[in-house]
Protein backbone atom coordinates (compact mmCIF):
# COMPACT_ATOMS: atom_id res chain seq x y z
CA UNK A 1 0.00 0.00 0.00
CA UNK A 2 2.62 2.43 0.78
CA UNK A 3 4.67 2.20 -2.39
CA UNK A 4 1.27 2.36 -4.20
CA UNK A 5 1.06 5.61 -2.34
CA UNK A 6 4.24 6.43 -3.38
CA UNK A 7 4.05 5.94 -6.90
CA UNK A 8 0.33 7.87 -6.56
CA UNK A 9 2.43 10.81 -5.05
CA UNK A 10 5.44 10.94 -7.68
CA UNK A 11 2.68 10.86 -10.80
CA UNK A 12 1.06 13.50 -9.29
CA UNK A 13 4.04 15.62 -8.99
CA UNK A 14 4.87 14.74 -12.67
CA UNK A 15 1.37 15.90 -13.58
CA UNK A 16 1.80 19.15 -11.45
CA UNK A 17 5.16 20.15 -13.23
CA UNK A 18 4.06 19.31 -16.47
CA UNK A 19 1.18 21.71 -16.76
CA UNK A 20 4.09 24.31 -15.01
CA UNK A 21 5.92 23.37 -17.38
CA UNK A 22 3.54 23.67 -20.64
CA UNK A 23 1.96 26.67 -18.98
CA UNK A 24 5.78 28.47 -19.33
CA UNK A 25 7.04 27.35 -22.55
CA UNK A 26 3.54 27.00 -24.55
CA UNK A 27 0.99 29.41 -23.01
CA UNK A 28 -2.70 27.96 -21.15
CA UNK A 29 -4.43 27.88 -24.47
CA UNK A 30 -2.01 24.44 -24.62
CA UNK A 31 -3.48 23.25 -21.45
CA UNK A 32 -5.36 19.51 -22.21
CA UNK A 33 -4.70 15.99 -21.05
CA UNK A 34 -3.66 15.69 -24.22
CA UNK A 35 -0.70 17.53 -23.81
CA UNK A 36 -0.09 16.84 -20.49
CA UNK A 37 0.14 12.95 -21.51
CA UNK A 38 2.11 13.54 -24.23
CA UNK A 39 4.52 15.72 -21.77
CA UNK A 40 4.75 13.10 -19.11
CA UNK A 41 4.82 10.00 -21.24
CA UNK A 42 1.38 9.00 -19.76
CA UNK A 43 -2.24 8.32 -21.31
CA UNK A 44 -4.80 10.27 -21.00
CA UNK A 45 -6.58 7.62 -18.56
CA UNK A 46 -3.71 7.68 -16.13
CA UNK A 47 -4.10 11.52 -15.46
CA UNK A 48 -7.95 11.35 -14.43
CA UNK A 49 -6.68 8.46 -12.00
CA UNK A 50 -4.92 11.00 -10.61
CA UNK A 51 -7.06 14.47 -10.46
CA UNK A 52 -10.48 14.11 -11.88
CA UNK A 53 -10.14 17.63 -13.58
CA UNK A 54 -7.98 20.06 -14.37
CA UNK A 55 -9.34 22.03 -11.42
CA UNK A 56 -7.95 19.30 -9.13
CA UNK A 57 -4.59 19.95 -10.78
CA UNK A 58 -4.40 23.92 -9.92
CA UNK A 59 -6.04 23.25 -6.64
CA UNK A 60 -3.71 20.67 -5.55
CA UNK A 61 -0.67 23.09 -6.82
CA UNK A 62 -1.97 25.80 -4.98
CA UNK A 63 -1.50 23.22 -1.53
CA UNK A 64 1.84 22.94 -2.70
CA UNK A 65 2.74 26.75 -3.26
CA UNK A 66 1.38 26.66 0.64
CA UNK A 67 3.24 23.82 1.54
CA UNK A 68 6.66 24.27 -0.19
CA UNK A 69 6.70 28.34 -0.47
CA UNK A 70 4.43 29.79 2.34
CA UNK A 71 5.95 27.46 4.86
CA UNK A 72 9.59 28.71 3.89
CA UNK A 73 8.14 32.68 3.97
CA UNK A 74 6.66 31.98 7.19
CA UNK A 75 10.18 30.30 8.64
CA UNK A 76 12.06 33.05 7.52
CA UNK A 77 9.62 35.85 9.10
CA UNK A 78 9.99 34.29 12.13
CA UNK A 79 13.08 33.97 12.59
CA UNK A 80 15.45 35.53 15.06
CA UNK A 81 17.81 36.64 11.78
CA UNK A 82 18.35 40.56 11.72
CA UNK A 83 15.50 42.20 9.72
CA UNK A 84 18.00 42.70 6.53
CA UNK A 85 18.89 39.51 6.53
CA UNK A 86 15.19 37.97 6.90
CA UNK A 87 14.14 40.43 3.95
CA UNK A 88 17.17 39.38 2.13
CA UNK A 89 16.28 35.63 2.82
CA UNK A 90 12.51 36.18 1.89
CA UNK A 91 12.90 37.53 -1.01
CA UNK A 92 15.41 35.16 -2.80
CA UNK A 93 13.39 32.16 -1.26
CA UNK A 94 10.22 34.06 -3.02
CA UNK A 95 12.50 34.38 -6.52
CA UNK A 96 14.08 30.70 -6.03
CA UNK A 97 10.41 29.48 -5.78
CA UNK A 98 9.45 31.03 -8.88
CA UNK A 99 12.51 30.17 -10.65
CA UNK A 100 11.87 26.49 -10.03
CA UNK A 101 7.67 26.53 -11.00
CA UNK A 102 7.74 28.27 -13.85
CA UNK A 103 4.02 29.14 -14.78
CA UNK A 104 3.16 28.89 -11.21
CA UNK A 105 2.07 33.17 -11.29
CA UNK A 106 0.05 33.24 -14.13
CA UNK A 107 -1.63 29.68 -13.48
CA UNK A 108 -2.59 31.07 -9.89
CA UNK A 109 -3.97 34.36 -11.38
CA UNK A 110 -5.39 33.47 -14.66
CA UNK A 111 -6.93 30.52 -13.87
CA UNK A 112 -8.40 31.21 -10.01
CA UNK A 113 -9.58 34.63 -11.28
CA UNK A 114 -11.44 33.68 -14.38
CA UNK A 115 -12.61 30.20 -13.79
CA UNK A 116 -15.45 31.82 -11.31
CA UNK A 117 -14.49 29.03 -9.32
CA UNK A 118 -14.98 30.56 -5.36
CA UNK A 119 -13.00 28.19 -3.64
CA UNK A 120 -9.99 29.09 -6.27
CA UNK A 121 -10.50 32.85 -5.97
CA UNK A 122 -10.20 32.21 -1.50
CA UNK A 123 -7.44 30.30 -1.80
CA UNK A 124 -5.88 32.25 -3.81
CA UNK A 125 -6.90 35.35 -1.66
CA UNK A 126 -5.32 33.76 1.21
CA UNK A 127 -2.30 32.57 -0.29
CA UNK A 128 -1.50 36.21 -1.33
CA UNK A 129 -2.79 37.50 2.09
CA UNK A 130 -0.26 35.76 4.06
CA UNK A 131 2.74 37.12 2.17
CA UNK A 132 1.82 40.10 2.64
CA UNK A 133 1.29 39.35 6.27
CA UNK A 134 4.82 37.85 5.95
CA UNK A 135 6.29 41.46 4.54
CA UNK A 136 4.73 43.56 6.93
CA UNK A 137 6.22 41.32 9.69
CA UNK A 138 9.66 41.92 8.52
CA UNK A 139 9.39 45.90 8.01
CA UNK A 140 7.75 46.16 11.53
CA UNK A 141 10.45 44.18 12.66
CA UNK A 142 12.85 46.47 11.03
CA UNK A 143 11.22 49.74 12.03
CA UNK A 144 11.24 48.45 15.96
CA UNK A 145 14.88 47.42 15.85
CA UNK A 146 15.56 51.36 14.22
CA UNK A 147 16.98 49.86 10.96
CA UNK A 148 14.04 51.59 9.12
CA UNK A 149 12.14 54.37 8.19
CA UNK A 150 9.55 54.38 11.21
CA UNK A 151 7.32 56.73 8.68
CA UNK A 152 6.99 53.84 6.11
CA UNK A 153 3.48 52.11 6.09
CA UNK A 154 4.70 47.74 6.12
CA UNK A 155 1.29 47.56 4.52
CA UNK A 156 1.85 49.53 1.45
CA UNK A 157 5.27 48.56 1.28
CA UNK A 158 4.17 45.30 1.42
CA UNK A 159 1.63 45.90 -1.62
CA UNK A 160 4.65 47.06 -3.47
CA UNK A 161 6.94 44.32 -2.76
CA UNK A 162 4.52 41.71 -4.60
CA UNK A 163 4.93 43.02 -7.44
CA UNK A 164 8.62 42.43 -7.55
CA UNK A 165 8.11 38.24 -7.53
CA UNK A 166 5.35 38.39 -9.75
CA UNK A 167 6.67 40.68 -12.15
CA UNK A 168 10.28 38.53 -12.13
CA UNK A 169 7.80 35.28 -12.83
CA UNK A 170 6.21 37.04 -15.80
CA UNK A 171 9.50 38.25 -17.14
CA UNK A 172 11.41 34.98 -16.84
CA UNK A 173 8.32 33.25 -19.22
CA UNK A 174 8.42 35.93 -22.00
CA UNK A 175 12.02 35.91 -22.08
CA UNK A 176 13.50 32.69 -22.27
CA UNK A 177 17.01 33.89 -22.40
CA UNK A 178 16.08 35.39 -19.74
CA UNK A 179 19.78 35.15 -17.29
CA UNK A 180 19.97 38.33 -15.35
CA UNK A 181 17.62 36.29 -12.70
CA UNK A 182 20.52 34.70 -10.83
CA UNK A 183 21.45 38.49 -9.69
CA UNK A 184 17.76 39.94 -9.71
CA UNK A 185 17.57 38.99 -5.55
CA UNK A 186 21.08 41.61 -5.03
CA UNK A 187 19.56 44.00 -7.70
CA UNK A 188 15.83 44.00 -5.99
CA UNK A 189 17.62 44.09 -2.54
CA UNK A 190 19.01 46.96 -3.21
CA UNK A 191 16.60 48.49 -4.63
CA UNK A 192 13.85 47.36 -1.25
CA UNK A 193 16.68 48.54 1.07
CA UNK A 194 17.04 52.08 -0.01
CA UNK A 195 13.19 52.27 -0.13
CA UNK A 196 12.92 51.41 3.52
CA UNK A 197 15.68 53.91 4.31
Amino acid sequence: MKIQRERTEIRQEQIKKALLDIIADEGLQNISTRNLALKIGLSEGTIFKHFSTKRDIIYGIMEDVEKDLLAKLRKISLSSLESKTKLYNYLCANITYLRENRGVTILLFSEATHLGDKELKEKLSQILYQQKQFIIKIVKDGIADGVWNPLIDPGDFAMIYMGIPTSFNIDYILNENYTASMDFCQRMYKIILNALR
